[in-house]
């Protein structure tokens, strides 16, 4: 593993995306027992994309964590998709991990309200209620953390939650990553947790594989902190941790 420091956020490159995984995962772990060891419940916000499976994976089958104490949340949710859309992220979590361990709660962004403008209302009130002590996310292929593309990006957002229109590079990513067949078939809209709303959390854990996340990996590291490329966000948070693999971190190295 090679450790670096870009401001405030620790930065640690693994050999392999399952090494990345399993480390992410263990940390994340600890996390979770200390907040446990000094609270009731612990609440999470966890990212539904494939660069999530390795972590999410691990943190299934990691007996040492007390799951019926734990209280999730996802961070996005596409507009106009079917309820039972495999690529909606609600779904995706739920298979990738909220099925597979006995969860205290599980609150859905779908579950929320009956439009989006509902949901944003309703969910913002749920996180105001049971405030994140950890966040799990990536980092997009434009530079977005949660589904804040650089054009709808806002460091001071006074709300929570709110829909936004989606760039079309997070389009194409979604294409990219085989969750969508065609750029036509990716909802223009979404709902999503804010920049302030994902870095109130005390412990972020941000996992980043991939060559494709190269040049957003160095411009959230090296290049200037601010909204053109929101993951710059966390060299500012002060409890956020970045794990790359070596083809992600190539340009750190």
């Amino acid at each position: 593993m090679t450790g670096k420091r870009y401001d405030e956020l620790e930065v640690r490159i693994y050999d392999s995306r399952s090494e990345m995984g399993e480390a992410a995962a263990s940390d994340i772990a600890a996390a979770i027992r200390e907040v446990l060891g000094r609270k009731e419940e612990c609440s999470m916000i966890f990212a539904a994309a494939p660069s999530q499976n390795e972590v999410l994976e691990a943190l299934g089958r990691d007996g040492s964590i007390d799951w019926g104490r734990i209280r999730a949340f996802h961070m996005d949710e596409y507009c106009g998709l079917s309820p039972d859309a495999a690529q909606a992220f609600g779904n995706f979590l739920e298979e990738a991990l909220f099925k597979r361990v006995p969860l205290k709660a599980v609150h859905y962004l779908r579950d929320a309200g009956d439009g989006p403008e509902e949901i944003c209302a309703n969910y913002g009130a749920l996180l105001e209620r049971y405030p994140a002590d950890i966040v799990c996310l990536g980092i997009g292929e434009n530079g977005h953390i949660a589904f804040n593309d650089p054009p709808v990006a806002d460091f001071r957002d006074p709300e929570p939650v709110k829909v936004v229109e989606l760039d079309p590079l997070c389009r194409r990513q979604q294409v990219n990553d085989g969750c969508f067949s065609s750029l036509d078939e990716v909802p223009a809209y979404a709902v999503t947790l804010t920049v302030p709303a994902l870095c109130r959390a005390q412990r972020m854990f941000c996992v980043v594989p991939g060559s494709r996340k190269a040049a957003a990996v160095r411009d959230t590291c090296r290049g200037e902190v601010g909204e053109k490329c929101p993951a710059t966000a966390l060299r500012r948070h002060g409890g956020a941790v970045l794990y790359l693999d070596r083809d992600s971190g190539a340009a750190l190295l």
